[in-house]
């Protein structure tokens, strides 16, 4: 089974460093590839972290990414310069979309002062994705990363493709909600695990009320075509969570949930 993980983060840092050992691995471009190789994972997407410079987002030919947002492209004074930015690197191949952090920089997904990054992801048919559910800092707040904040955009730019990013946990019901009710909205199942898990089946045991939480709302919502495999990479170890994904997901939708639905709404063509 191929694979596309998309939703990863790919920096050089010292916490993203700690954390990948805490995973059992290590924050280098070559573990990455050679873990990649290892579970056949044929292409990662980058959740940028960087600023808007052009040069800050030079990637491997296996990962493409979305170029994220911060605060400052928030300032009504300097929108329209931060969007010219943001269509330089729409404008890329390897970019992929548009990534925003609502609870860490504390704006909600609806504000009108977002749209004209909206305008360019409806130009270059390109998906927008948006961080929601718990945050890994506490200076950010819940309120702006719950997933119905999603409904109102959703509504607002019915030609705009968004991603929940790890489908607003643990929020589950409401983000269930708001992708039924909303079809240009799809998420990922990034960020749901962290470090390294020695025994799955013990885990699977000791969280089975949980695990079975999401996997009956997976089934009431019943539409495999609007959900993505990914890990948040470096937070999770890569064999834990293609093993715990494959245990949500009904087998028969594996190819969709893997690798159709992200190499769709990616725009990967692999």
């Amino acid at each position: 089974m191929k694979i596309i993980d998309a939703h990863i983060h790919f920096c050089q840092d010292p916490y993203f460093d700690q954390i990948a050992e805490l995973a059992g691995h290590k924050n280098t471009s070559a573990h990455l590839k050679e873990q990649y190789a290892v579970h056949n994972i044929v292409h990662g997407v980058v959740m940028g972290n960087r600023n808007l410079q052009l040069s800050d987002h030079d990637y491997p030919n296996y990962l493409s990414y979305c170029i994220g947002l911060d605060s400052t492209c928030f300032n009504a004074e300097e929108v329209m310069q931060q969007a010219n930015l943001v269509e330089k690197h729409l404008q890329r191949k390897n970019c992929a979309g548009i990534k925003l952090y609502p609870g860490y920089n504390h704006f909600y997904v609806y504000d009108s002062l977002l749209d004209p990054f909206y305008q360019l992801a409806i130009q270059y048919k390109k998906p927008v994705a948006v961080h929601t559910g718990l945050t890994a800092t506490s200076h950010a707040l819940l309120k702006y990363s719950h997933p119905l904040t999603l409904d109102e955009a959703a509504v607002r730019y019915p030609l705009v493709q968004f991603v929940m990013c790890h489908i607003g946990n643990p929020w589950i019901v409401d983000a269930i909600a708001v992708m039924e009710k909303n079809k240009n909205v799809a998420a990922d199942l990034s960020g749901i695990l962290e470090g390294y898990i020695v025994n799955m089946p013990d885990f699977f045991a000791k969280k089975h009320s949980y695990i079975d939480f999401i996997k009956g709302w997976l089934e009431y919502l019943d539409n495999y075509d609007c959900l993505l495999y990914g890990t948040d990479w470096p937070l999770a170890n890569i064999s834990n969570y293609i093993e715990f994904v494959a245990n949500l997901i009904p087998s028969r939708h594996h190819d969709k949930v893997f690798f159709d639905n992200a190499n769709r709404i990616y725009g990967l063509d692999l």
